[in-house]
């Protein structure tokens, strides 16, 4: 969609985006064979179908999010805002938007994995907090003693990208609660000196961060379905 919107071709999912849509993919199939042979009394598999639909949305849309944000930070030229022309500030301000955008959606896609793991695997991470999330969800699996190898690929993932991730969670609390993130960035500066232009924050940086941050949610995407699809199979032809 929002590549349509930049005059830019559609995506053509390829490398770990195309595992990962494809292995959630696999799981709705079986799901839904299920559903046709139990005609899911519960509507239990009824309900993990709607919500792995919005994994795959979820996915999508922060992976749209991304592109839009390194799109339009090569539209910046300029190290400070009073030096852009009108429209390069326009162009800095759509990257602002899908830039927060993205690290926000990192946050609430890994929270939406967490649900679908405390249902799929009965974790009851609920008892232990009302409000959970993704992490907690993690660490319910090894105080539980379940699961075991996939809850060791997780933390592997979630050690891989800790540094970036560190980071966007703190850019992500900081929109949250306190103040648009790109102006603590502004912030700091004013203390550094009151005089004299504001510089921008290091884009790239940042980039490179939301870039882990998806990375880190497709891996632990990919690495949830593909066991619970080789787990499937294996309960199948026991």
């Amino acid at each position: 969609m929002l590549r349509a919107l930049l005059g830019e071709p559609p995506r053509q999912n390829e490398g770990l985006l195309a595992d990962t849509m494809e292995a959630m993919s696999k799981t709705l199939k079986l799901l839904r064979k299920e559903m046709e042979q139990s005609q899911d009394p519960s509507h239990d598999f009824r309900k993990l179908e709607i919500w792995i639909y919005g994994l795959i949305a979820s996915l999508d849309e922060l992976e749209q999010c991304k592109y839009a944000a390194h799109f339009f930070r090569r539209k910046v030229t300029q190290d400070y805002l009073e030096d852009m022309p009108p429209s390069e500030q326009s162009d800095y301000a759509r990257y602002v938007y899908f830039y927060k955008d993205g690290f926000i959606r990192v946050f609430s896609t890994l929270d939406k994995l967490g649900t679908v793991l405390n249902e799929m695997f009965e974790l009851n991470t609920s008892k232990v907090k009302a409000h959970f999330s993704y992490f907690t969800v993690l660490r319910q699996f090894r105080y539980l003693k379940v699961h075991l190898e996939l809850a060791n690929e997780l933390f592997v993932i979630k050690d891989k990208y800790k540094e970036s991730m560190s980071v966007l969670r703190r850019r992500r609390n900081t929109e949250i609660h306190y103040m648009n993130a790109e102006m603590q960035d502004d912030l700091w500066q004013r203390h550094q000196g009151l005089d004299g232009k504001i510089e921008l924050e290091d884009l790239d940086k940042h980039l490179h961060d939301l870039e882990h941050g998806y990375l880190m949610v497709c891996e632990s995407l990919h690495a949830v379905f593909a066991y619970t699809n080789q787990r499937w199979k294996k309960v199948k032809q026991s």
